[in-house]
């Protein structure tokens, strides 16, 4: 900074990219005060006789525990799984044969979903049984956004009766920045 108070303009390019990424704050409903409200009553010690001729307000009923929520299976019935070692190693070697194949380079998150999405939907309309999804590794040898989405894609509910499963591609077939689909029969 040269002077107290003015940005540089590298400070102020810094500051814009910082303030750029923050998420704001969630707002929180802000709790009631208790001065605010009357004193609560007092509990009596017991019913009141009804006064004749006034009939007595009902009662509350106490609620029965609620029983535990059986614990949540870590697959829902239906998600796409790992594919076999023995199909993985027929794909790779191409002795089940590889139907179709999308190449994600070059689109958006957003448009890469929707394309792998109808791709995906085509391919089962058509009967195939496997596909390769190109993804790319990313920029620098990091996972690159498509890459890091595709799985989340994949077990997606819009996709789960079309995918059986999917696992990383032979390195020929684009290795870690590739993906072999299964499809159920449509």
């Amino acid at each position: 900074m040269s002077r107290r108070g003015e940005l540089s303009p590298e400070d102020r390019r810094l500051w814009a990219r910082v303030s750029g990424s923050a998420a704001p704050h969630k707002v929180r409903k802000p709790l009631l005060a208790a001065t605010t409200a009357d004193p609560p009553a007092r509990p009596s010690a017991g019913p009141k006789p009804a006064v004749s001729g006034q009939p007595r307000p009902p009662q509350p009923v106490p609620l029965a525990p609620r029983p535990d929520p059986a614990p949540a299976h870590p697959r829902t019935r239906g998600a796409p799984e790992a594919l076999e070692p023995r199909r993985q190693r027929r794909l790779s070697r191409e002795r089940d044969p590889i139907d179709a194949r999308i190449d994600l380079h070059g689109y958006g998150r957003f448009q890469a979903q929707d394309a792998l999405t109808a791709f995906l939907l085509r391919a089962q309309a058509r009967g195939h049984g496997a596909v390769l999804v190109i993804t790319g590794q990313g920029r620098r040898g990091g996972s690159g956004v498509i890459r890091a989405s595709v799985h989340e894609w994949l077990t997606a509910t819009a996709l789960r009766g079309v995918v059986s499963g999917y696992a990383p591609a032979a390195r020929r077939h684009g290795g870690e920045g590739a993906l072999y689909v299964t499809l159920r029969r449509g």
